[in-house]
């Protein structure tokens, strides 16, 4: 059973600390000391007696995101895991990394316990944002298998999305971070982004780029930004509450 969900905010190396202060920023937090034998990881912590959701890690490539599984039995979890379709990629104690069938790492870890949801982040100007999704971009071909394979992986709520190229897998309430499946135009590599739920696209658009953000594009009720590591993010008008 999954018992917590952590987004976490994989950036490049080379520019790791520009994107921890930027998303310990946007996000509310303050950054906990590092860990990994390269100081390669850290966590975002909230204020308050809330606890965690957000990590960042330094990667060698590209940057982008993913998803680590906080549940009650490691082993069950990652047997069930593969039963579905996902692939090993990595396991030690406390820790199995697996690719889904379209291609998304991610990974199991232990509960710890973790249940409090953190408030939304207020802006100086009054508005509100919360870091809460995780989209995954996939080529048409894989759409469909990873669609299945979270929903049966996650027992989350699994529902089509407000457009035809959506899917949407939502987590009980009390857990802080949902995944969003978006079957691309053409065909590349899977990848993953975060996406922020906003009361006002706007008004958050303008903060974020205050502290080195730039606009890329414009949807249909999103933005899309890219941060200071020119990683690219989304700004939603769901609301964050």
């Amino acid at each position: 059973m999954i018992r917590w969900a952590y987004a976490f905010i994989d950036r490049p190396e080379a520019h790791f600390g520009a994107a921890c202060d930027f998303w310990t920023r946007v996000t509310g937090t303050r950054l906990s000391a590092p860990r990994g034998d390269r100081d390669e990881f850290a966590t975002l912590l909230p204020g308050g007696s809330a606890d965690p959701y957000l990590k960042a890690q330094a990667v060698t490539g590209p940057g982008g995101a993913h998803l680590d599984f906080a549940v009650d039995d490691l082993a069950q979890t990652a047997g069930s895991a593969r039963r579905l379709g996902a692939t090993p990629v990595h396991s030690e104690e406390g820790l199995d990394v697996l690719r889904s069938p379209g291609g998304q790492l991610f990974c199991l870890v232990p509960w710890s316990g973790e249940h409090r949801r953190p408030d939304p982040v207020t802006a100086p100007d009054g508005t509100k944002s919360r870091l809460d999704q995780v989209c995954v971009d996939l080529a048409p071909a894989v759409y469909e298998a990873e669609i299945d394979f979270w929903t049966g992986f996650t027992a989350w709520t699994s529902s089509p999305g407000t457009l035809p190229e959506f899917h949407t897998i939502r987590p009980p309430a009390e857990l802080p971070v949902r995944i969003l499946l978006q079957r691309l135009t053409t065909a590349r590599p899977t990848g993953a982004h975060l996406d922020l739920a906003c009361t006002d696209i706007e008004a958050t658009r303008t903060w974020h780029e205050s502290l080195g953000a730039k606009l890329l594009a414009r949807g249909s009720h999103w933005l899309v930004l890219q941060d200071p590591t020119a990683t690219p993010y989304c700004l939603t008008s769901r609301p964050p509450e």
